[in-house]
């Protein structure tokens, strides 16, 4: 049983991915949703790009605007926003196409654990910035 089930899982992730490029092949499954609830998941993906792309000009003011910082520092805390934002532009697209299939076919929503992550994450970094500036460990 557990063979079938990471098959299938395997198979709806290269599903959601094929539909990544090719959003009409969503047509062809289920019923169409009602408009509003497509604008919806539509909205929702631009919050996740605008988070993402936050993240990522984080990641280059961190970079940029912080030359005294400790070299190690400032490009750990840099390549982490980066990373997380790279993660959250995929993450949205594929949260877009997976919403999107459930409401087609009548399904529950995905859930996700990514919004904790990335939560987790950017405390981390929020976190590890206050100790930064509270014992200057710049430069």
């Amino acid at each position: 049983m557990k063979d079938d089930v990471s098959g299938t899982a395997r198979s709806s992730f290269a599903g959601s991915v094929r539909c990544w490029f090719a959003p009409e092949k969503l047509a062809e499954e289920g019923d169409t949703p009602d408009y509003r609830f497509s604008l919806a998941n539509e909205r929702t993906f631009l919050a996740w790009l605008r988070t993402a792309l936050a993240l990522i000009g984080g990641g280059f003011a961190v970079d940029q605007f912080l030359p005294d910082l400790r070299w190690g520092w400032r490009v750990g805390l840099a390549l982490a926003l980066l990373a997380v934002g790279v993660l959250c532009a995929l993450r949205a697209v594929n949260h877009w196409v997976r919403c999107e299939r459930a409401m087609r076919r009548g399904e529950d929503l995905p859930v996700s654990r990514f919004p904790a992550l990335l939560g987790l994450v950017v405390a981390v970094v929020a976190l590890t910035m206050v100790v930064i500036v509270l014992f200057g460990w710049a430069g």
